[in-house]
C-alpha cells in the first residue's frame, strides 16, 4: 500500500455533498413547452444536453455502483465443490469458476467494474483445457496441492499461499495429479477489458502441452533469485516473466518486516502493519499491468490508518480474523473470505488475531491515468 500525498478534497458520505451535487443542476429552468419539444428534438439527435445530467457527470467524489460486500469462504467453497459434482470441465464452459457479481452492479459477473474475481475448482486427476486471452490473469492458491498451470507450455506447480501469473494471450491450462480437489481465487481485468473492446479469445490444447509435474518452474529457475536477473534477458517486459511467487518467500519477507520493527529499525507501513508487492522483476513495476498484487500482515491488536482512495479493490483473508470497517459498516472475517472495496469508500482493518491480508487492485491503471489520489482520515 503506497503513501501518496494527499490531495485537498471533499470526502465521501454526507448529505451536504448530495445537495452540493444537487446544486450543479439548474433547478430554476422551467420545463415549459418549447423546452419540451427542444428535448425531444435533442433525444431525436441522440444527444444529450449537459445541464440535466451534470450530477452524473460531474461528482465532487467517486460515486462507484459497486457497494461494500462480503463474501463468506465457506459458503464459496460450498458452492465450488457442488459445482465440481455437477459441471464437467471442458471445452466450452473452459473453467470451473463462480465469480463474485458485486450487488450494486446490476447482475454483471464482476466484482467491482474493473476487476473479475472468482472461486475456481478442479476435481482430483481433472483437466482443464488450453486457451488463452487478452485479458490479463492471476491465481492466488487458497487452499490445497497438487495441480500444475501450465503457461506457455511451462509447468508451474500450485500450492497454498502462491501468487501466479498468466499474462495476456499466453496459453494456459491446469492439471491436477492428485485425487483431492484444489480451489484457488482467480483475478482478471475483464470488466476493465470488456468497456474499452480490447478482447480476444482463442482455443488451446485440448489438454495442456506439457503434462509434467516439477517442483520448480523453468521461469523460477531463470528468474526468481532475489536482487538478480539473467543477462539474456535485460530488455523490460509489459507483464512479469516470473510466474510463481512463492509462500515461503513471501511470509519470510513479512516476518522480518515486522522483526525488523522490534528492533527499532522503520520497516513497517505503519506500527503493527507489514505489507509486501509483488514486482515485475524486468522493471521494478506491478506484475500486470492493469493490476496490482500484495501481501498485509497485521499484528494482534493493531488497526490501520483509515482511508479513501481512489481506485477498487478486493482482498482476501489469507489466515486470521478480523474485522473490515468499510464505510459506516463493520464486517468480521475469518480464513478465506473476501471482501471488496470500491473506489472511494473509507476503510479499514482491525486484526483480532495476527492476520494476513492478499489484495489485489486496479492501482497501476489509475496511476497510470493521473487519477490516483488518496485520502487519509483525520489528516
Amino acid at each position: 500500500m503506497e503513501r501518496r500525498p494527499a490531495q485537498t478534497h471533499r470526502p465521501r458520505g454526507g448529505s451536504d455533498i448530495d445537495t452540493d451535487t444537487a446544486e450543479l443542476q439548474n433547478a430554476d429552468l422551467e420545463e415549459g413547452p418549447e423546452l419540451r419539444e427542444f428535448y425531444e428534438q435533442v433525444t431525436r439527435s441522440d444527444l444529450s444536453p449537459l445541464w440535466t445530467q451534470t450530477s452524473n457527470v460531474l461528482t465532487f467524489h467517486p460515486r462507484s455502483k459497486a457497494v461494500p460486500h462480503l463474501w463468506r469462504w465457506e459458503a464459496l467453497r460450498a458452492l465450488a465443490e457442488r459445482a465440481g459434482e455437477l459441471v464437467p470441465v471442458g471445452r466450452g464452459g473452459e473453467r470451473r469458476a463462480l465469480a463474485l457479481a458485486n450487488p450494486g452492479l446490476g447482475g454483471a459477473p464482476y466484482a467491482t467494474p474493473t476487476i473479475w474475481a472468482a472461486i475456481q475448482w478442479l476435481g482430483g486427476g481433472e483437466t482443464a483445457p488450453e486457451h488463452r486471452h487478452s485479458q490479463h490473469a492471476f491465481r492466488f492458491v487458497v487452499e490445497g496441492e497438487g495441480v500444475w498451470t501450465v503457461v506457455n507450455g511451462d509447468p508451474v506447480a500450485m500450492r497454498r499461499g502462491d501468487f501466479l501469473l498468466t499474462p495476456g494471450w499466453h496459453f494456459h491450462g491446469h492439471h491436477n495429479d492428485t485425487d483431492a480437489p484444489m480451489a484457488w481465487i482467480d483475478g482478471l481485468d475483464v470488466p476493465l477489458s470488456d468497456y474499452i473492446d480490447v478482447g480476444f479469445f482463442e482455443y488451446g490444447s485440448e489438454r495442456v502441452t506439457d503434462e509434467a509435474s516439477p517442483a520448480t518452474s523453468r521461469a523460477e529457475r531463470l528468474w526468481a533469485y532475489p536482487g538478480l536477473r539473467p543477462l539474456t534477458q535485460l530488455e523490460p517486459q509489459v507483464s512479469s516473466p516470473l510466474a510463481a511467487y512463492r509462500w515461503e518467500h513471501t511470509d519470510r519477507a513479512l516476518r522480518q518486516q515486522l522483526s525488523l520493527e522490534d528492533e527499532g529499525f522503520p520497516s513497517t507501513i505503519e506500527p503493527g502493519h507489514a505489507g509486501i508487492r509483488y514486482t515485475n522483476p524486468t522493471t521494478g513495476g506491478d506484475v500486470l499491468p492493469t493490476l496490482r498484487a500484495e501481501l498485509h500482515r497485521l499484528r494482534a491488536g493493531t488497526t490501520t490508518t483509515r482511508r479513501h482512495e481512489v481506485g477498487s479493490s478486493v482482498w482476501q483473508v489469507f489466515d486470521g480474523s478480523g474485522t473490515f470497517v468499510l464505510g459506516d459498516e463493520r464486517h468480521q472475517v475469518g480464513r478465506g473470505d473476501l471482501v471488496v472495496v470500491p473506489s472511494w469508500v473509507a476503510w479499514s482493518i482491525e486484526a483480532d488475531s495476527p492476520l494476513d491480508c492478499f489484495r489485489f487492485s486496479d492501482a497501476p491503471v489509475i496511476e497510470r491515468l493521473g487519477f490516483a489520489r488518496t485520502h487519509v482520515v483525520g489528516s
